[in-house]
């Protein structure tokens, strides 16, 4: 057996003693389970159980991890290709020579009419690293396209901003889960991992239990807010003003670590000087979270003998992400809480593979290894892997909102595959008109989404259990999905997919069928690269459950013998810029890009339940999840309700200057009254996203998912009357 062949992963399923290990298909924990044959003859064939010797969940699963295999039915999903034979008719049955070959026509015809780069790619978060890679891959060699952006995107591009601006480097977590409990205080920025990711909430109750304090920011009193010792509830939006008051006190209360800011940083005196212009006092009146509360959350963060900061998608979903994340990074820094053991900053990644997906070329600015595409050494590197002029490369293209806006007008016609951007994109009815718009769209996709239905093509792919690959966790370890069952017989990989229409446009070779195989290119196209993952084998995953990257093909350096172990902590010795500093960044708190005014007087927030996860697309087709998560909601404050005059359950509508959605009432008094919740990513008409603003980050482009002014109206007004105002902003 070759030194890069994993060992076998046991008999199929359907012998009785058949289990194969693998990973949750969901969010970025990859929790550990195995597959083996259903004793009940649920539907798929095979039934999830927790592995109990993996660390990250240690058995435990959430309920879509353990009902994933009902996907794997054929009740549920495509099994054939599906072709639209005329304008405006129907989706129709095909074999797969004639949906590869309009694929390869409808690219190419609009690719001769108007230059490469009227043809588009879009990518995903839940893609394995050897799809991304292989999809970047196409994207520049067979297109020569720059228009490539995946929904990734849209997850925790401003996270990765700000450590890349700070830190030189981005990793979400710069250390493993199990430091979460061993540190003294965390502060979690707008995560509810209670219904995100909850096999991650029990870190947090072991913190508590050893005696550490948690606090949660979030506008709602979530479950996992109420897991805290203090909870502080700001107005949507201000995260940034949050965090610079915070700093404001460490500097005021001479809490600063002096001796790690003029040994391990640069830039302090800036952004001691933008932190000193938001006084508690002002700051109260931005965020509405009285001075004491702020306070009393320096304390908790100084006083423990080492701390960090978690941030997941509410602070990162604004036009303003990339300032807020640096934010809090700065508090880290002046604090010297960052760079030392159990301590520092780090980003909760939520999609399965939203850290891998992003290093390895679908993104529109990036070549495999977390490479610049804009870096002549990287494109050096990268073209001589693939056995290229550099100058055939494509710069880099447009963002995923900028890409999906365009088309239809500079791009006419969009490969895509792991996404649903008619249901997940930002103000997404007009996504969905820009789509329907386009010369030509074809769909990969394991069901019939909401997007699919709109394309000329739509090819049937195969999905976790059904193939082989790699994920990276939100912990930066790479880990190795194996395939546990055969695909139906109509369906393909997203790898055969690419072969197939790379041959038929012209490129013979350089595009393998076989995972193992594409990981190998993938390692040497990182070697070298911030994510280098060129000493990572699939042998070496399967035996050590996972290896951390940056992991380069040399041994560690230290005098150990053997290969280099990988690296489960960043940044202890130095950071990942050229001196080896962390860089301050000055940041001054800016409104949202849009604020409540008399004809939208409320600010909505948006977030996740725990039974749907994503668009839905492949949640809503389990029954007890969809059972658990019916459909879309608004949450109310009572106050709020009263001057509605609406009663919970009673369907009211939430009105943006971009759209209308229709949902029920929830009250509850664990959200503010100045603001109103839904649950984003759902289709029909309580779609929240055909109301969010796309308003960009600068530096992120990421949109502003998290805060836009609205007004609440009962359902059956039209329009024409029952609206409140906030009242006086206040705290939940």
């Amino acid at each position: 057996m070759s030194a890069t062949t994993a060992p076998p992963a046991g008999p199929a399923p359907g012998s009785p003693a058949a289990s194969v290990e693998t990973h949750c298909p969901y969010c970025a924990l990859q929790c550990g389970m195995a597959l083996r044959p259903a004793a009940d003859g649920a539907a798929g064939g095979v039934e999830a159980v927790g592995r109990t010797a993996f660390d990250v969940n240690r058995g435990a699963l959430c309920g879509k991890g353990r009902t994933a295999p009902a996907l794997l039915s054929s009740r549920v999903r495509l099994t054939g290709p599906l072709v639209r034979r005329r304008p405006g008719g129907p989706l129709e049955p095909a074999s797969w020579e004639e949906a590869l070959d309009r694929v390869a026509r409808g690219l190419s015809e609009v690719r001769a009419a108007h230059g490469p780069d009227a043809v588009g790619v879009f990518g995903g978060g839940g893609l394995t690293n050897e799809k991304a890679y292989a999809l970047g891959k196409f994207a520049r060699l067979v297109l020569g396209t720059s228009q490539i952006d995946y929904n990734g995107r849209f997850c925790m591009s401003s996270a990765a901003a700000a450590l890349n601006r700070a830190f030189g480097l981005d990793r979400g977590l710069p250390f493993p889960l199990a430091d979460i409990p061993r540190t003294g205080c965390v502060i979690l920025v707008g995560a509810n991992p209670a219904d995100t990711m909850p096999p991650a909430l029990r870190y947090f109750a072991e913190l508590r239990e050893r005696g550490g304090k948690l606090v949660v920011v979030d506008p709602r009193r979530t479950r996992t807010a109420e897991q805290a010792d203090l909870h502080l509830a700001p107005r949507p939006g201000t995260d940034l003003a949050l965090a610079l008051g915070m700093l404001h006190l460490v500097v005021a209360e001479g809490r600063v670590d002096e001796e790690f800011v003029a040994a391990r940083t640069t830039g302090w005196p800036e952004a001691r000087a933008a932190a000193m212009a938001h006084w508690p006092e002002l700051v109260e009146r931005i965020t509405g979270v009285p001075v004491p509360r702020l306070r009393e959350a320096v304390a908790m963060f100084c006083d423990a003998p080492a701390s960090m900061v978690l941030t997941a998608r509410g602070p990162e979903q604004q036009s303003k992400g990339t300032d807020t994340v640096g934010a809090w990074i700065n508090l880290c820094l002046a604090t010297g809480r960052a760079g030392r053991p159990l301590s520092g900053y780090g980003c909760l990644t939520g999609q399965g593979n939203g850290q891998g997906g992003r290093e390895h070329g679908q993104k529109a600015d990036q070549l495999p290894g977390y490479r610049r595409l804009d870096d002549p050494a990287a494109r050096e590197h990268v073209a001589r892997v693939w056995g290229v002029d550099p100058d055939v490369l494509p710069g880099p293209g447009r963002s995923a909102y900028e890409l999906l806006d365009a088309l239809g007008r500079d791009v006419r016609a969009l490969l895509l595959t792991g996404s649903n951007p008619v249901v997940s994109a930002p103000r997404a009815a007009h996504v969905e008109e820009r789509i329907a718009s386009l010369d030509f769209l074809a769909v990969c996709d394991v069901v019939l989404s909401e997007t699919a239905k709109l394309a000329d093509v739509v090819l049937p792919v195969a999905q976790w259990a059904e193939e082989t690959g790699t994920t990276t966790s939100l912990e930066g370890r790479v880990l190795l999905r194996r395939k546990a069952v055969d695909a139906p017989p109509g369906v393909r990989t997203d790898l055969e997919v690419l072969n197939a229409l790379a041959a038929r446009l012209g490129w013979e070779r350089g595009f393998p069928t076989d995972p193992e195989e594409v990981f190998g290119e993938l390692r040497r196209a990182s070697a070298g690269g911030r994510a280098d993952y060129s000493g990572i084998t699939y042998r070496r995953i399967a035996e050590e459950d996972g290896v951390f990257w940056p992991c380069p093909d040399v041994p560690a350096g230290d005098g150990s013998p053997g290969p280099h172990p990988g690296t489960p902590r960043l940044f202890l010795d130095r950071f990942a810029t050229d001196d080896g500093r962390a860089r301050f960044v000055p940041v001054a708190h800016r409104p949202p890009a849009e604020e409540p005014d008399a004809e939208y007087p409320l600010l909505l927030t948006t977030g996740r339940v725990p039974a749907q996860y994503q668009s839905g697309a492949q949640t809503r087709r389990v029954a007890e999840l969809n059972d658990a998560a019916p459909g879309p909601f608004v949450e109310l404050h009572p106050r709020l309700a009263g001057r509605l005059g609406v009663a919970g359950g009673e369907p009211v509508a939430v009105v943006s200057r971009r759209g209308r959605a229709v949902a029920p009432a929830r009250i509850t008094a664990g959200i503010r009254p100045d603001t109103v919740f839904m649950p984003f990513h759902w289709p029909g008409a309580g779609r929240a996203n055909s109301l969010t603003n796309p308003a960009l980050d600068p530096v992120s482009r990421m949109p502003e998912f998290k805060v836009c002014a609205v007004r609440v109206e009962r359902a059956g007004d039209g329009g024409s009357g029952g609206t409140a105002a906030p009242g006086t902003p206040e705290a939940g």
